[in-house]
C-alpha cells in the first residue's frame, strides 16, 4: 500500500510518527514543514517539502493546494493520513476528487473543542480518528484509537 502522510511539524508530526508500526510496513512519503525536528526524525524517510506557515495563510495555502496538484497524480497514494495542521487541508481535498483513502487523527491536546483542520476534514475524512472519548461529542462518527502520547 502507498501511504501519503501529511502533517506541521512539532506535536502533529510526532503523533503520526508514534504511528510506525502501521506506516513502516508500506511504501510511504512524507509531506512537511523543513524544520529541524522534522529533517532528523524523517533523515531515512521519503519527504516533499510544504510551504508554511499555514494558518490563515492564503498565499501558502495555494502553494499547498499546488504542491497537492503536483505531486498526487504522481505519488498515487492509496491512502492520504494526516493529523494536520493547516497542510493537511488541500491533500485531503484533492485527495477525495481523485477518490484515495483520507484518514484524519484528531490531535491530543484539542479533548473538548475540535481544531480548525479536524472540522474542515471531518465531512470529507473516510476515517476520522479520535484520542479521546470525549471528542465524540465534536466528532459523532470519530473511531477512538485511544491516545498516542
Amino acid at each position: 500500500m502507498r501511504v501519503l502522510l501529511v502533517c506541521s511539524t512539532g506535536g502533529h508530526l510526532t503523533q503520526l510518527y508514534r504511528l510506525r508500526p502501521w506506516w513502516a510496513e508500506h511504501e510511504r512519503m512524507w509531506v512537511t514543514f523543513e524544520k529541524a525536528d522534522a529533517s532528523s526524525l524523517l533523515a531515512d524517510e521519503q519527504v516533499t517539502w510544504a510551504y508554511h506557515p499555514t494558518t490563515r495563510n492564503i498565499p501558502n495555502l495555494l502553494r499547498n493546494l499546488w504542491l497537492a496538484v503536483r505531486l498526487l497524480p504522481r505519488y498515487k497514494p492509496d491512502v492520504i493520513v494526516s493529523s494536520g495542521a493547516g497542510v493537511a487541508v488541500p491533500f485531503f481535498v484533492l485527495g477525495r476528487l481523485m477518490r484515495r483513502r483520507t484518514v484524519y487523527l484528531e490531535v491530543y491536546d484539542r479533548i473538548d473543542s475540535g481544531t480548525l483542520t479536524g472540522r474542515l476534514c471531518y465531512p470529507i475524512a473516510d476515517l476520522f480518528l479520535l484520542q479521546w472519548e470525549e471528542q465524540r461529542a465534536r466528532y459523532p462518527k470519530g473511531t477512538v484509537v485511544g491516545q498516542l502520547l
